[in-house]
């Protein structure tokens, strides 16, 4: 099997029991939910576009996917706006704008386009399935699996399983990267001690810290993650 093959293979076992969750928790699964269609055929295009072999690459783990990106597109950190530029994938299903992509995107046209980065890297979350809360208006908002302790303690088994799995896609375990410096990256290297999957976790700032929050040092940014990847 490719790279492609199996990533393909894991996105459509991927599932969590809704029932699990704490109260007022809902999870997102791309994969199997209303849009499951259009979202399979977006991902069959892009991994069988760009991971099609068999070449080891390393990882890079961000929190979960969120409403506008991976949990529509199914592709980590990636919308419907990116795919169409930078990838050739265009979607007329569903229209989404993910700010952590702007950021993303832009590291990668810096390491040289879509077919340079991704054959060297392969991105996706330490929880795989994203989350959902409503907020105080009534609204359902992203949630994040280190937002409540109850809800880590419920999925943590399918994440170190999830992980696991990915890591035998031909991950290179030498070296992980996080993106986030903060919560995500400690939770990820209390898991790496237990686990002992990589010899190496670097942290990078999260995409859309570095979009909400430093817009304007945007290109600072960029080649800072330029001099921490490889």
């Amino acid at each position: 099997m490719t790279f492609a093959d199996q990533v393909l293979h894991f996105n459509a076992s991927l599932d969590f029991d809704d029932q699990k969750l704490p109260e007022g928790i809902r999870i997102m699964n791309p994969f199997n939910g209303e849009n499951a269609g259009v979202t399979n055929e977006i991902t069959r295009r892009f991994y069988k576009k760009y991971y099609d072999d068999q070449h080891q690459r390393r990882i890079i783990l961000g929190i979960n996917p969120g409403r506008f990106g991976a949990g529509v597109t199914g592709v980590p950190f990636s919308d419907t706006k990116r795919l169409a530029e930078f990838c050739d994938i265009d979607v007329s299903a569903f229209s989404t704008h993910e700010p952590s992509s702007v950021f993303v995107y832009k590291v990668i046209e810096a390491y040289g386009g879509p077919e340079a980065f991704y054959s060297r890297y392969y991105i996706n979350s330490l929880c795989p399935l994203g989350f959902i809360k409503k907020n105080d208006r009534g609204n359902w908002v992203n949630y994040n699996f280190y937002d409540d302790k109850q809800l880590y303690a419920v999925v943590k088994p399918f994440m170190i399983e999830s992980v696991e799995q990915q890591l035998a896609f031909g991950i290179d375990c030498k070296k992980a990267f996080c993106l986030g410096r903060g919560k995500n990256y400690k939770f990820m290297q209390e898991l790496n001690e237990e686990q002992k999957w990589f010899d190496e976790i670097v942290p990078l700032d999260h995409p859309r810290y570095v979009v909400q929050y430093k817009s304007r040092l945007m290109d600072d940014y960029v080649r800072n993650y330029m001099d921490l990847l490889d």
